[in-house]
């Protein structure tokens, strides 16, 4: 007859486990880590926010441009203003209206954009985005022009005014 043995394993746990939480020189490390992380990434980030506002800028100007040059075809004239081509209520990404002026206009001329040489940059209309600090002059080459983004050459450019 064969006899059957059991044996039982028994585990040694401790009577009571200390909680362990952060000490502070952890905390001060990880606050460390994070503020680092968020410099690096900070300005990474706006740079990139402000890629997008300038491209969808760019997109509604090569949009309202199309509608003012069927506007021309429909009337032999350019629109004295956005709203004439039903543009009126558009604004730019940073919320500020776009910039229109109608060269065909008299009065218009002294007020066109101007490159570096001072030579207008449309002979048909202006059309424009001031930017992210909402300011924006004649020349391109002014401080409140440089974040512009312009429509130039008729249309064969639209871009960042430090670009053309």
């Amino acid at each position: 007859m064969l006899r059957h043995q059991t044996t039982t394993l028994t585990f040694i746990v401790p009577a009571k486990s200390a909680a362990r939480g952060l000490t502070l020189v952890e905390l001060v490390l990880v606050i460390g880590i994070l503020a680092v992380l968020m410099s690096i990434g900070g300005p990474a980030w706006q740079q990139y926010r402000n890629k997008i506002r300038v491209d969808q800028a760019k997109r509604d100007i090569i949009m309202m441009s199309s509608g003012i040059e069927r506007y021309w075809q429909d009337a032999r004239a350019y629109p004295d203003s956005l709203a004439a081509a039903g543009f009126g209520d558009q604004r730019d990404p940073w919320g500020n209206p776009y910039g229109y002026l109608n060269l065909g206009n008299a009065r218009a001329r002294g007020h066109a954009r101007k490159d570096h040489s001072l030579v207008p940059i449309n002979t048909d209309f202006d059309l424009y985005s001031m930017g992210a600090d909402g300011r924006s002059a004649p020349p391109l080459t002014a401080r409140h022009s440089r974040d512009d983004i312009v429509r130039a050459n008729n249309g064969a450019f639209v871009g960042l005014a430090t670009e053309y």
